[in-house]
């Protein structure tokens, strides 16, 4: 899909989608059918013009949705975990250890899930960087 290409977002395949496919709650996943988008984090702690901060908590086994960032982020661990980040295209998931006091700085794009596949308790704050993003201009 590339035409229209106004939304500056990628689709599972990889290929720019359109405004029109993406809603900002479903995209069309590799087998063609329709996947409902969650959002980056369960609570809004902060938000301006400038910056969206979410709060990110996941007890061992829980999963953040399906979801795709917008806006270049930030994630600052609060409580360390081991976690997997599965992209919606497939592949091999990423296996990454978020120590605490850990910050790591991601671009936005492809679809994913976090899943904390750890024994412990995750909790992050994740800031998007919206004057980077969709309060660029």
């Amino acid at each position: 899909m590339t035409e229209n290409n106004d939304s500056g977002l990628v689709g599972p395949d990889g290929e720019p989608i359109s405004a029109a496919a993406h809603d900002n709650t479903h995209v069309i996943g590799p087998d063609g059918k329709p996947v409902t988008l969650g959002s980056v984090g369960q609570l809004i702690v902060l938000e301006n013009e400038f910056v969206r901060v979410w709060e990110i908590d996941l007890r061992p086994g829980q999963k953040q949705p399906w979801h795709q960032h917008v806006n270049p982020y930030l994630v600052v661990a609060i409580e360390a975990a081991d976690n997997r980040i599965d992209a919606l295209i497939g592949g091999d998931p990423r296996l990454v250890h978020e120590p605490k006091g850990g910050v790591i700085y991601r671009e936005p794009g492809e679809v994913h899930m976090l899943t904390n596949r750890g024994d412990t308790r995750y909790v992050s704050r994740l800031i998007e960087l919206k004057f980077l993003g969709e309060n660029r201009g």
